[in-house]
């Protein structure tokens, strides 16, 4: 059967030859068959609703999975669905009563971050599940005032979860004894420590070599070392990346999702991640608030979070297009 690019080349080609001066209208882009947004469940006998935040993807088997911050329930879908279901109960479960950032290894291992979780209760700040559900470990985070936000993996295969009660990232895997829960990067001398949400969004830089975190409070940037932990701020030439929440790196493309200021950013990430250079601002929609994103199968996944709504209402979404 003939290629359809061939068979188009045959047509302009006659066209132009047979009637010079015809007008030969481009065959149209075949349409992704993929949803332009996946549906959530909400839960109905929330008395404020359902609101989401983190998200994480799993890019051989082509899921993702988002948390719920109300209950604490996760959510997983698939690239080629509209409609996600409820994979893990929450209200209690695992001591899971609210989740944050997700994200996913090469393993099919999703990794979930409590957030508020364990503050004052005693409960696990973080969890592990295997690619079928399965708990691999529930656990408390290092001190007394830790908020878990975001979670990526890193070069060495570890998950890294970041702080944002303070600039603290920790580091959580099982090297052979079992899954433990670290502190990894302690930069509270570096890194004032501000009201509001501290350390947030997390990715690992093109060459490996360092994690990049975004201070949501402040709209800065920071880069903590692969080895040492060190962390020194990313030049990034005063670009206003306030209520900086979820990052997302393909290549040197750094797309920063401003919440709250309904806002996302892009830039141009060096490679080993000291300097990143804003290349545009577009508004996302007015009436959604955007948090974290991943992306899946060549496209950005965002989170419509609903934080914007006293009592959050349905469609909650997860969308491609920021601005819609």
């Amino acid at each position: 059967m003939p290629h359809p690019r061939r068979q188009l080349h045959a047509l302009l080609v006659t066209a132009a030859v047979g009637a010079a001066t015809a007008v030969v209208a481009p065959a149209p882009a075949t349409a992704d068959a993929r949803p332009a947004s996946y549906e959530l469940v909400g839960d109905a006998d929330s008395p404020v609703g359902s609101k989401f935040e983190g998200i994480g993807a799993d890019e051989r088997r082509g899921l993702f999975y988002v948390s719920e911050v109300t209950g604490g329930e996760i959510h997983r879908g698939s690239v080629q669905s509209a409609q996600a279901e409820q994979w893990l109960a929450g209200d209690g479960t695992d001591g899971r009563y609210t989740a944050r950032g997700v994200t996913v290894d090469d393993q099919g291992r999703v990794y979930v971050a409590g957030g508020p979780n364990g503050l004052g209760t005693g409960r696990p700040d973080l969890w592990v599940y295997d690619a079928s559900g399965r708990l691999l470990a529930a656990l408390r985070a290092p001190g007394q005032d830790v908020f878990l936000n975001d979670v990526a993996i890193g070069a060495d295969g570890a998950a890294y979860f970041t702080d944002s009660n303070d600039a603290q990232v920790f580091r959580v895997a099982d090297d052979g004894a079992g899954w433990q829960a670290v502190l990894w990067a302690d930069a509270t001398d570096r890194i004032e420590r501000r009201p509001g949400f501290n350390l947030g969004g997390i990715v690992l830089t093109a060459d490996r070599s360092a994690l990049v975190v975004a201070q949501g409070n402040t709209g800065r940037l920071w880069r903590f070392d692969a080895v040492t932990g060190e962390a020194t701020a990313v030049e990034t030439g005063g670009a206003d990346l306030t209520n900086a929440d979820g990052l997302v790196r393909q290549g040197s493309r750094l797309t920063v999702v401003r919440n709250f200021s309904r806002m996302v950013a892009t830039l141009r990430l060096a490679a080993d991640g000291t300097r990143a250079l804003l290349v545009a601002q577009e508004a996302s929609a007015g009436d959604r608030v955007l948090t974290t994103a991943k992306t899946l199968r060549g496209r950005i996944l965002y989170v419509d979070s609903k934080f914007d709504e006293p009592v959050a209402t349905g469609p909650y979404e997860v969308v491609t297009d920021p601005a819609r």
